[in-house]
């Protein structure tokens, strides 16, 4: 059987890759491995290794990398450890193909170490732009590492055909996000309410903010003003999902907890929510938001209001239910009381997502089963006519 070794580092990536990881363990001609790492591993973010191991999933290799702090230097120190890692980790396992998704760093320091043992990198949502964070190199570099690509569009995938790669190991197959709305049955808000003990039958906003890693400006500073437009807009209900390990990111995390210690009647924070909480939550809520990807590729599915705030998804394709604002408290209030309005979520609800039709999974594991098993990772670079 075709060894088919998936690498996740966080929450959502994880989220993301759950039906590839569940249609390679159903395949008669595939063997899952799979490899966990980054925040799954971190007392900090929620040890959500263990809900991977709830959901039926061995793991066949864990490698401990992350470092306390989130300054440049321990993100740094964290890849190296993580290079060391993935180094044995896949000696051990000698995978047919390593699986990544995206942008982050643990996905960057795997591929790398994929790639200089010889073995055939297959990656998920290639070609996007996103300006306002360091994921925007690591994601292109791990397009020129990989032999398979699988975008979200078909603009991304001209970008990565753009990069030089083969326009026949290029396939826009949509993104993933949507395979999950399509499959899963989203919870009740009863049922939310029960496992959340938060009403979510009243209005409240679905927040999830990370760090803008290429800008000089404090992250703290930034989330700081939407705060204060939170606290501007008390009648709001509140639901913080936190930050990855990025940059700044622990210091957004410190500011969210006082935040709910000085308004618990009205605002709750989670470290890690489970893609059917979380989709369930993104159906039901009045507005999202922050600068998750979450808001530009998923949202449009539910036809919600999304306040996409700074340069982070700068670049990214984006539907009508986006209205993008500046870091400033002036400009998010204005985007928050548009979003909220009767006229504009009218015209939400006509909203058509882009990002394809949720049956990317099946695409994908196609087009890596009839591939098969390559004895070389050589490649030309294809120019532009």
């Amino acid at each position: 059987m075709m060894k088919c070794c998936i690498v996740t580092g966080s929450r959502a990536e994880y989220g993301l890759l759950k039906p590839v990881m569940s249609g390679i363990k159903a395949s008669r001609t595939m063997r899952l491995q799979l490899l966990v790492t980054g925040m799954h591993l971190s007392p900090d973010f929620g040890m959500t290794f263990e809900e991977i191991e709830k959901d039926g999933f061995q793991i066949d290799e864990k490698v401990e990398m992350l470092l306390s702090g989130d300054t440049a230097t321990s993100i740094i120190k964290s890849m190296g450890l993580g290079m060391i890692g993935y180094a044995d980790a896949f000696a051990r396992l000698q995978p047919d193909w390593v699986i990544v998704l995206g942008d982050r760093f643990e996905a960057l320091a795997a591929t790398t170490a994929a790639y200089i043992s010889n073995i055939p990198i297959a990656h998920i949502s290639g070609g996007e732009v996103t300006k306002g964070a360091n994921d925007e190199a690591f994601r292109h570099s791990i397009t020129k590492m990989s032999f398979l690509h699988f975008t979200a569009m078909e603009e991304y995938r001209q970008r990565v055909i753009q990069l030089g790669e083969a326009p026949e190991r290029v396939f826009n197959v949509g993104a993933l996000g949507l395979d999950n709305i399509r499959q899963l049955k989203l919870l009740s808000k009863a049922s939310l309410k029960k496992l959340l003990h938060f009403d979510v039958s009243q209005p409240y906003a679905l927040i999830t903010y990370h760090p803008v890693t290429l800008e000089k400006r404090s992250a703290e500073k930034d989330f700081e003003n939407l705060l204060k437009v939170l606290d501007d807009n008390a009648d709001l209900r509140i639901i913080f999902t936190l930050p990855n390990a990025d940059e700044g990111g622990r210091a957004i995390i410190r500011m969210i907890g006082e935040y709910v210690q000085a308004n618990r009647d009205r605002v709750s924070s989670f470290t890690s929510l489970g893609t059917l909480k979380y989709l369930s939550l993104l159906k039901y809520a009045a507005v999202v938001i922050g600068n998750s990807s979450s808001g530009i590729v998923e949202a449009p599915s539910f036809r919600v209001p999304v306040v996409n705030i700074g340069d982070r998804q700068n670049g990214r394709i984006k539907a009508g239910n986006i209205i993008d604002v500046a870091n400033s408290v002036q400009s998010i209030n204005k985007g928050l009381r548009t979003a909220l309005s009767p006229a504009f979520r009218q015209a939400c609800s006509k909203v058509i997502n882009p990002y394809g039709d949720g049956t990317a999974t099946g695409r994908i594991l196609r087009i890596i089963g009839e591939t098969g098993k390559i004895g070389s990772i050589k490649k030309e670079f294809i120019d532009l006519v």
